[in-house]
């Protein structure tokens, strides 16, 4: 299958999902046998302004070329949120911006004296196929399996799934997993069957029965600034603002900056955390492995 018509499936996968799960007390129809959420391919294309045929023919993935207006009225129809919105376009052709090379890129030298600048605040940068690429210390010493992990294999994607230090690190791994498969389809939505992407889905496919089911759901939103909270080993809990910034030189990569929340202590573990990284004491886990 060639990588426009994988689109136009998963395209099609994704409206039949929203459709099946769009709320119709919120639209004001009455339920079906019973049901309050589900509309009719019917309904969506009467409140679309297409004829029942044609948007058949989109969730069945057919060849057919909608055009963004088309596009935009079925999001409206199903109450779809932004990013949801932008992950159809991109699907259809119409991606906000271009997803650059697949390769991970070089990291420069102002881009690291930018994250060493942050100081005790842990800090790493990501590029378009989200493989982190460089990271201050606090940050080696926050996630101390960055800086041994081989570059094609130092995908935060790919982590998430399989390195069980970041299971036992994010306290709210369950959630915080499905929000991070959503992120990424929201970002690389029209790329999702480009070689390199297609590559690690499909090895986490094999690798993460968790995986194939939060990638089975189709949910797709955008970054968010939030708090989270992390476990970790020599410091304890760290309640910690997640921040992100695109480069404005290069808006394939992305600067992530955990800010510690100010009632909660964790700024004075954090500079614990940037002493151990100073020092270069050996880790929890390393001196108990003797």
């Amino acid at each position: 299958m060639k990588a426009g018509d994988e689109r136009q499936h998963d395209l099609g996968a994704f409206l039949r999902k929203q459709r099946e799960n769009t709320s119709r007390t919120a639209l004001g129809l009455p339920p079906i046998r019973n049901r309050t959420t589900g509309l009719r391919r019917e309904e969506v294309a009467a409140m679309s302004g297409i004829s029942v045929t044609w948007y058949t023919w989109l969730e069945q993935g057919r060849d057919v070329t909608p055009s963004r207006q088309v596009l935009d009225a079925v999001a409206r129809s199903l109450g779809l949120a932004q990013a949801e919105h932008a992950f159809v376009l991109s699907l259809a052709g119409y991606p906000a911006t271009d997803f650059g090379s697949a390769q991970p890129i070089t990291m420069t030298p102002s881009v690291q004296r930018l994250l060493d600048a942050q100081g005790v605040y842990p800090s790493y940068a990501l590029s378009a196929d989200w493989t982190i690429v460089g990271w201050n210390s606090t940050y080696g010493r926050f996630y101390p399996p960055a800086p041994a992990t081989p570059v094609e294999r130092r995908n935060l994607l790919w982590l998430t799934f399989t390195d069980p230090y970041i299971r036992s690190l994010v306290v709210d791994w369950e959630f915080t997993s499905s929000r991070v498969i959503a992120e990424f389809r929201a970002e690389l939505g029209a790329h999702l069957h480009t070689p390199a992407i297609e590559i690690l889905i499909d090895r986490l496919w094999r690798t993460s029965a968790e995986f194939r089911e939060r990638w089975k759901a189709h949910e797709v939103t955008r970054f968010t600034s939030r708090l989270r909270t992390f476990r970790h080993p020599e410091v304890g809990d760290l309640q910690l603002e997640q921040h992100r910034m695109t480069m404005s030189g290069d808006p394939d990569l992305h600067v992530i900056i955990y800010v510690p929340d100010p009632d909660s202590g964790s700024l004075d573990r954090l500079h614990q955390l940037a002493d151990l990284a100073a020092s270069n004491e050996p880790r929890m886990n390393e001196d108990s492995e003797r």
